[in-house]
């Protein structure tokens, strides 16, 4: 990890340190997420690592995240909060939804004409126009806490994108360099994770209002889904909610429902 840089993300540094937590924001780094884990033992609940320049992030599935240096946000947020099983299981959720909240506020919408369309694909994959523009990884430190990762395409131009399914803030009318972008989404991505959580942990009304933003927010909802479950096997099926253990629920072609825990969902309109 390199050494922190004191002039990147001014507000951000602000709005942690106000938190009580710390923040790191090493010029390179392979994995904010390795880096915050191993620092989770002594950091307080909200601390947050980031950099404009992860060079080894990694995504669901474990698979790799490509991130241009300079043009994309990699950031680490730690959770360390009193929240029971269910509710710890919602944490991805609750982090796509904040962080689909920050992309959304930097998006064009005049009112003259539709804008963007900003949904989460279950569980946490932040899409634009049905195009993916950030990903998060949740990860349990050996302390217990939990680190939140995201990694969100800044200002990659749309020749250099690295799949054809993705797009980046600058794509999709985000105005700004990538400092400035990055601070702005990471200043609302670590508030909008941090209310969630005390909603989380109020529990009651506070948490079913988390749990109905998660949910008015997922454009899985009401989709025709292929489905890719941990054994290999695949099917498809109707997407109809998210159930009270976090999962997706789904009715399958002979029209039975279930709830699934994990799995690789594509929507099948963008097949």
């Amino acid at each position: 990890m390199s050494t922190p840089l004191s002039s990147t993300f001014p507000s951000s540094r602000a709005a942690v340190a106000s938190a009580g937590a710390v923040f790191t924001a090493p010029e390179r780094t392979g994995s904010t997420n390795a880096d915050l884990l191993a620092l989770a033992p002594g950091q307080p609940h909200g601390s947050v690592l980031a950099t404009l320049d992860q060079t080894a992030g990694r995504g669901r599935l474990d698979r790799s995240w490509s991130a241009p240096a300079g043009e994309t946000l990699a950031v680490s947020v730690l959770v360390r909060a009193d929240l029971d099983e269910r509710d710890r299981g919602w944490l991805p959720l609750v982090a796509g939804a904040a962080m689909r909240d920050a992309i959304a506020a930097e998006l064009p919408a005049d009112g003259a004409a539709p804008g963007p369309v900003v949904a989460v694909k279950w569980p946490n994959d932040v899409q634009v126009d049905g195009r993916k523009v950030c990903g998060i990884l949740c990860q349990v430190a050996a302390d217990g806490s939990v680190v939140v990762g995201a990694g969100v395409n800044l200002t990659i131009p749309a020749d250099r994108l690295p799949t054809p399914t993705a797009t980046s803030l600058a794509v999709a009318g985000a105005r700004g360099s990538a400092d400035e972008l990055a601070d702005r989404v990471l200043v609302a991505f670590h508030a909008g994770v941090l209310e969630a959580v005390v909603a989380l942990v109020a529990g009651g009304s506070a948490a079913e209002t988390v749990r109905s933003h998660v949910r008015s927010v997922c454009g899985t909802i009401g989709q025709r889904i292929r489905l890719e479950l941990p054994d290999g096997t695949a099917l498809e099926a109707d997407a109809t909610g998210i159930d009270d253990e976090g999962r997706i629920t789904i009715r399958d072609r002979q029209g039975t429902s279930t709830g699934v825990a994990v799995g690789d969902i594509t929507h099948l309109r963008y097949a």
